[in-house]
């Protein structure tokens, strides 16, 4: 088959080169093919230039690609008809789809630079080149296959010279002495031979000439008897020729110990047995009898006041309380540090979208189990960033979303405009999903639509019992008593080999009106209250989360409204502006058709510094009032409310300012902490104050300011248990807070070898949180066992820790997701001792908390009794002064 098949470099007429012409030709494509390894390492040469044919590459084509390019095995293309052509454009379109899964993927520098628009690939049935197809990368060689130039007279001269060389064959001649042509054989010899480098050493004897012939007497004498002649040559070490043994092979088996021993169990026949009985009744006479006994009527007389105070204790105290078991829960929270670890659980990682990628923002999903999404952004310095090049322009940003039922391969893909820092799922509908992106702009998704392929792939799980979820009731119902006789729709293998979906964003803040730099961090406000423009909270009646506050080290924090926005006195031709622009792409979700590229901010705050006319440059911000959204008392209630919110879409029926008037709330906090890029902690207000000069809206100038961390603040969260209690985290140390404590820090830890790089709360232990670390470790903090080093710290990854992100799976197992700066995302499973806290931990933590507020307000006082001494006694000591300058005077 693949001997019609002529090289575009030789053919079988051509005559024979001489041997230095071939070596010539081979060592221009040795060095040829070196550059081309050199210029890129990662692909692999499949030609095969070895046995003369470079313009062949066998290639392996699986079932799928198979039917892609309609080249199946013996229907499309056979062992007689063994060619297909195929058009470039087709293969281009495959390796964006399928990347690295593409078979023609090893090829893929070979087709972009092939010059023809149609590649031929050949079906090599007998496996020549030992795989079922191979790629022809010349168009002569194309040419040669397709149209053969050998006609009928040409393959009858052919088969004459055929018959002439075998007649040739057996004519004896006379072998003509050549002479030798040198290929470079005798340099390799002269180069492998061995040759002496060292300097010979040189001895010279000399003797008189009278001497010479002259006769020689030899005689016997005591070499004791004549002085100096004796000399004895001890053997001594030659250091010269001394090897020191570095390493030595030993081979050790251990065999262990053998014990023959038997047991024999005495077995005895198994017999059936039953027992029977009856319940005794009694006839009414007895029963009159027994009731109106007078030995009856004298124990429940006896009995009555014992029977009284027993239900009073029932009453009071729990009589099924088991005191010792208590005490061994207590004792196991305290468990040595063999017993605290955290578990390799999965991992998570891809070689196309997180390559040279670090991950950012990790969240896992409020509703669907083992649901996690990350975001990533390429690894570049910020003079790159502002100056970006054509690499950094064609660089895919994207949500990743994973399953722990499928780890190999993403389920859903978020397309992004640029790199996303940072990302939130909203707490009241999960489908609905807001990300900061490096360019300061805010970006909404609405994944509803894939949110069953999301639960589906959860519900697959190996050698566990299949379940299908009814999301309404949030009920797990067995398939075997489901009365409905088709088949629970599953995942299939088949359905795994398709790409994941890709899903556009819906919405995006206008560029003018959005953050100049990064969004660094971003929450969504709770349900329960929305902001005006002044930064007054009202109630939100809708019960539904529409409001965001993002932040940014542009010296601002802004909050967003998704909602549609009345403003007053709006010419028309902008109306018909954000008309034509609010025509969404097809495919894409209309939830946010009203925001289109209009959104803009609600309220702007600027955190100025009170003494210089500088301004903060915020990285994190943690707002009192949040929304714990793993804390969801009713779930099926949640996934009711949620679906409501798929099917309604009612944030386009929605406006601000509302139509009806809404009730202010003095009850909900408007203080917030904020960790800046220089390392300080602020405390402010976001309510806006009118200027007594100008009589314009203003931000409040920050009530108070701490300098503690020596680097920016990487984390800035609030306790899960204790809402006046702020963790914060950056440089080489952390501070714990508490609100209305204006000292400082509670809790400040000393400096650490290592920089910290993230750290976050535990979800059911209040005293303890874990901290990442750059060299790849994981601190565990515990403030029951230890306050001034980290209880426990286990290595997770060689690169630099990145995020941290708990999760609840079921009240008996805990997950902590890690994710580090190659691109790795780490599942880590939680040990008891981490996860389940005794039942007084939480009252203990808090007491912990209020003795270093005493202490702080008696160290305080402390200082000022000791500054009020000072004073008194330098007072005391200025007044003798005086009065000895006046006995003098």
């Amino acid at each position: 088959m693949s001997g019609n098949l002529r090289s575009s470099k030789t053919t079988s007429k051509s005559p024979k080169t001489s041997p230095k012409k071939q070596k010539g030709d081979k060592a221009k494509r040795s060095s040829k093919g070196k550059r081309k390894q050199l210029d890129k390492k990662d692909e692999v040469d499949l030609s095969m230039e070895g046995i003369g044919h470079p313009e062949i590459f066998p290639l392996v084509f699986t079932t799928k690609t198979q039917e892609i390019f309609n080249c199946r095995v013996d229907e499309d293309v056979t062992e007689e008809n063994c060619f297909k052509l195929i058009k470039k454009e087709d293969i281009i379109q495959d390796l964006k789809t399928r990347a690295a899964i593409s078979d023609f993927h090893p090829v893929k520098r070979v087709i972009l630079e092939y010059p023809g628009e149609e590649l031929l690939v050949v079906f090599d049935a007998n496996f020549q080149y030992g795989q079922n197809f191979y790629l022809v990368a010349s168009e002569e060689a194309k040419e040669n296959f397709l149209k053969p130039p050998d006609t009928a007279e040409e393959k009858e001269e052919k088969s004459e010279e055929e018959k002439e060389r075998t007649l040739e064959v057996y004519a004896y001649k006379h072998s003509v002495h050549k002479p030798w042509v040198s290929l470079g054989s005798e340099k390799e010899v002269e180069e492998e031979s061995v040759k002496g480098h060292a300097t010979k050493i040189k001895y010279m004897f000399s003797r008189a000439l009278g001497k010479f012939g002259a006769p020689i007497r030899f005689t016997d004498r005591n070499a004791s008897h004549v002085k100096d002649s004796y000399l004895e040559c001890t053997s001594y070490q030659d250091k010269t020729f001394s090897i020191k043994l570095l390493e030595r092979d030993v081979g050790v088996q251990m065999v262990p110990k053998v014990k023959e021993a038997s047991s024999q169990t005495k077995w005895t026949y198994p017999k059936n047995a039953a027992t029977q009985y009856s319940p005794r009744q009694l006839s009414n006479e007895e029963l009159e009898e027994s009731l109106s006994s007078e030995k009856l009527k004298e124990f429940v007389t006896s009995v009555h006041l014992r029977m009284e105070i027993a239900l009073q204790q029932n009453e009071i105290m729990n009589a099924f309380f088991d005191d010792w078991k208590a005490l061994a829960e207590d004792e196991s929270s305290y468990g040595d540090k063999s017993d605290v670890y955290l578990q390799a659980y999965q991992s998570f990682t891809d070689p196309h979208y997180l390559k040279d990628r670090s991950i950012s923002c990790v969240r896992w999903h409020p509703t669907i189990h083992g649901i996690i999404a990350e975001s990533a952004t390429q690894r570049y310095s910020d003079e790159e960033r502002i100056n970006p090049s054509d690499k950094l322009l064609l660089q895919d940003s994207v949500i990743i979303f994973w399953s722990f039922s499928d780890p190999t391969r993403p389920q859903l893909i978020l397309e992004c405009p640029h790199d996303i820092y940072c990302f939130q799922f909203s707490p009241s509908d999960p489908n609905i999903i807001a990300g900061g992106c490096f360019n300061g702009q805010l970006v909404l998704w609405d994944i509803s639509k894939n949110e069953e392929r999301l639960q589906n792939a959860k519900s697959i799980t190996v050698g566990v019992k299949k379940s299908v979820v009814n999301m309404d009731s949030a009920s797990v119902v067995n398939p075997s008593e489901n009365n409905d006789t088709s088949e629970p729709s599953y995942m299939e293998d088949d359905e795994n080999d398709t790409e994941p979906p890709l899903v556009r964003y819906c919405a995006c803040s206008s560029i003018e009106c959005s953050h100049k730099t990064v969004i660094t961090d971003i929450h969504w406000l709770p349900d329960h209250f929305e902001v005006n423009r002044m930064g007054i909270t009202f109630e939100n009646r809708a019960e539904i989360c529409v409001q965001l506050v993002t932040c940014s080290p542009d010296c601002l924090i802004l909050f967003w409204d998704i909602r549609v926005t009345k403003i007053p006195g709006k010419p028309l031709f902008e109306k018909a502006k954000e008309k034509k622009i609010s025509d969404m792409p097809p495919g894409v979700p209309d939830t946010f058709k009203h925001l289109a590229l209009s959104w803009k901010p609600l309220l702007k705050i600027n955190l100025c510094k009170s003494d210089t006319r500088m301004e903060y440059s915020p990285i994190k911000i943690c707002l009192l009032e949040q929304h714990h959204h793993y804390k969801i008392l009713d779930k099926a209630q949640s996934m009711n409310k949620q679906k409501a919110l798929a099917k309604e879409k009612p944030y386009a029926k929605m406006n601000v300012p509302s139509k009806k008037p809404l009730k202010a709330l003095e009850s909900i906090s408007n203080n917030f902490f904020v960790g800046t890029k220089d390392g300080e902690i602020i405390y402010s207000d976001w309510k806006i104050k009118i200027d007594s000069n100008s009589g314009k809206p203003v931000s409040k100038k920050p009530s108070h300011k701490y300098f503690i961390h020596d680097e920016a603040v990487n984390t800035v969260q609030i306790s899960p248990f204790f809402k006046d209690v702020v963790l914060s985290v950056g440089g080489w140390n952390f501070a714990i807070w508490k609100e209305g404590v204006t000292d400082g820090p509670i809790l400040e830890s000393s400096c650490m070898t290592q920089r910290y790089t993230t750290g976050h709360w535990s979800l059911t232990r209040p005293g303890v949180f874990f901290i990442g670390r750059d060299d790849g470790n994981i601190d565990i903090w515990d403030l029951l066992k230890k306050t001034h080093e980290p209880s426990h710290f286990q290595n997770i990854s060689e690169s630099t820790i990145t995020c941290i992100s708990p999760w609840i799976a079921s009240p008996k197992q805990q997950f902590l997701a890690v994710s580090d700066d190659s691109g790795v995302l780490h599942v880590l499973e939680i040990c008891p001792i981490l996860s389940q806290s005794s039942s007084n931990e939480q009252a203990n933590v808090l007491d912990y908390f209020e003795r270093e507020v005493k202490y702080m307000k008696n160290y305080e006082k402390y200082q000022e009794f000791q500054a009020k001494e000072r004073t008194e006694k330098a007072q005391t000591q200025m007044e003798k002064t005086v009065q000895i300058l006046e006995l003098f005077l």
